[in-house]
């Protein structure tokens, strides 16, 4: 008698629906390590170390930066570096979003507030040219540290992260606290959903009265209260393996050619900057 295989074992990615936790956690370990060999980019490869300090550097000099020529400077080698790490232009331009919504506002109410010779003036509303050099200015800034960021850490694996944060002598309380956010914010999010399932089974219609502000409220300490229970859990079990307080480190990472011509690069760059500061 033929057997009919299940719907399931045709769909795929459905198929993993039927596997352990730690085997879907494997697959997505796999998975997202593929991702990142298929990326050609240059800096994928570079010690995460060098990659953090650049980051940090770079992003100090842009902040303490007061020409137009210095912020230009580093957001084209910001962009170049979003081209040469490998990351999709549509990633890139969603994590650009949030961040110029705001700039926008703060574009066009810091002519408003600002004092200053005026540029335009829109019947009583006044806008000055000081303010708007000063929104440009800082808008260019956000702009040009987070592509910084995102070129030098947006391909870098969160454990890789918390490794090097380790290795550069970062306290371990807050490379610990990094880890177990990234690991557990999914959980806390699926706890979310749950929570909102649960609320819409019972017949919640979210309206602006106090009865839905009151479910909400209830909704947030329900979860806080989930997600202390729950870090207790952890806590336990992860003492009951002999957690210690710290993660012992079995690989390490290796300074190669590569690494140093970046750092050289980064060198030659930060000098530029200060040159460009300075004339």
């Amino acid at each position: 008698m033929a057997t009919i295989d299940p719907p399931y074992r045709k769909l795929g990615f459905l198929a993993s629906l039927k596997r352990t936790p730690s085997e879907l956690a494997r697959m997505l370990t796999l998975l997202h390590t593929a991702a990142h060999d298929r990326r050609d980019g240059y800096l994928v490869a570079v010690d995460p170390r060098a990659k953090i300090l650049a980051a940090v550097a770079l992003s100090v000099a842009v902040v303490i930066a007061r020409r137009w020529e210095t912020v230009g400077l580093v957001l084209a080698s910001g962009a170049a570096g979003v081209f040469f790490c490998g990351l999709p232009l549509r990633i890139v331009l969603k994590r650009l979003l949030p961040l110029n919504v705001l700039m926008v506002f703060l574009v066009v109410l810091l002519p408003l507030t600002t004092p200053g010779m005026s540029a335009w003036q829109f019947g009583p509303l006044r806008f000055s040219s000081e303010g708007l050099r000063l929104g440009l200015m800082i808008a260019i800034k956000g702009n040009a540290v987070l592509i910084t960021f995102l070129a030098l850490l947006g391909t870098m694996d969160p454990v890789a992260l918390g490794h090097a944060l380790g290795h550069l002598r970062v306290p371990a309380k807050l490379t610990h606290l990094l880890l177990f956010t990234v690991r557990y914010l999914d959980v806390l999010h699926r706890e979310y959903l749950r929570l909102r399932a649960a609320m819409k089974v019972r017949a919640f219609r979210p309206r602006m009265d106090r009865h839905t502000y009151r479910s909400l409220g209830y909704l947030v300490g329900m979860l806080l209260v989930r997600s202390f229970d729950r870090a207790e859990r952890i806590a336990a079990a992860m003492k009951c393996r002999g957690f210690q307080g710290h993660f012992y480190m079995l690989d390490h990472f290796v300074f190669t050619r590569r690494d140093a011509a970046f750092c050289t690069g980064v060198v030659l760059l930060l000098l530029s900057l200060l040159g460009i500061e300075l004339t």
